[in-house]
């Protein structure tokens, strides 16, 4: 009983008081910087969000690019934080932390070599997130592979192409992203039509049937302008060839091209506007004489 009466008479109670209050306040002030931390990053998401709106991003896919980035930022804040306060706590108490940052630093560097590529990916798929390069819904080119974008994460980038084919991209190995659909979209159309016809008059009539279909009820809200001719781009083989383009809102692009070239081959149609087509000559040498010739010579032999 004396042995623990004079331990407790031993003990510094004024250094423990000291310490102790010393980590109540590293814990308030970690739980202040908590509060300011979430704070910033609230702001910062309503600050996102109001640019996307801005551009004219759906709502619901900019709340989910958003939200998703700002979960990220949190949580590796978060863990940055409480890290930092456990190790000041343990050196208040008497701990040596050198040791423990440096297994930390090597464990880092090992991890780090391990998996550099699927660190690679994450920074990768950080940055498509918080540059909007590509979202859920858009149509996209990745490294030569076209699709569908059905999900953006921050390691892989999943595309759906025309046949149903699911493709995966890693966002470290993505060299090249064409996205078709961003903000707006364009259909570039190139009609051929006979050199005998006035050019002037078929860039007329394809003028007529863009401004037809502008004032559509279904399709003019798709289409942001009439249809921009060009001109004539090329001399053909067999034809002149007039280019254009149309701009519409994103993804709508083939919908309205389809229907513009729909339309056209029937105003064509009616004012009598020749679409050539490719036509076949048989030859068959100078020796020869012409069939027309030969099948008349073979019926009077017959006679």
């Amino acid at each position: 009983m004396d042995i623990f009466l004079m331990q407790f008479l031993e003990i510094n109670w004024e250094q423990i008081i000291f310490t102790s209050t010393r980590i109540l306040l590293i814990l308030f002030l970690a739980w202040f910087g908590m509060v300011v931390l979430r704070k910033i990053l609230r702001q910062f998401e309503q600050g996102l969000l109001k640019q996307s709106k801005m551009t004219g991003e759906p709502s619901s896919e900019s709340e989910k690019r958003v939200e998703t980035l700002i979960r990220l930022v949190r949580q590796a804040a978060l863990i940055v934080l409480w890290v930092t306060t456990v190790l000041i706590i343990l050196n208040e108490i008497g701990l040596n932390i050198g040791p423990i940052l440096a297994s930390a630093g090597i464990l880092g560097l090992a991890v780090g070599f391990g998996a550099q590529n699927l660190v690679r990916d994450f920074i990768s798929g950080f940055f498509f997130i918080l540059e909007n390069q590509v979202r859920v819904g858009d149509v996209a080119i990745v490294n030569g592979t076209g699709g569908l974008v059905e999900r953006v994460n921050f390691r892989t980038i999943v595309l759906r192409d025309l046949e149903g084919i699911v493709h995966v991209f890693p966002n470290g190995a993505i060299s090249t992203l064409s996205n078709l659909t961003n903000e707006w979209s364009a259909y570039v159309f190139d009609i051929g039509v006979a050199y005998k016809e006035n050019t002037d008059k078929v860039i007329e009539v394809m003028n007529k049937v863009g401004s037809e279909m502008k004032q559509d009820e279904v399709l003019g809200a798709f289409m942001l302008e009439e249809p921009e001719i060009f001109g004539v781009d090329k001399f053909d083989h067999s034809a002149v060839v007039i280019k254009g383009r149309i701009k519409t809102q994103p993804i709508r692009q083939w919908q309205v091209g389809r229907e513009y070239l729909r339309r056209i081959k029937l105003a064509f149609d009616h004012a009598g506007i020749e679409i050539p087509f490719p036509h076949q000559t048989i030859y068959f040498g100078e020796a020869s004489k012409p069939i027309e010739v030969a099948l008349l010579e073979k019926l009077k032999g017959e006679k």
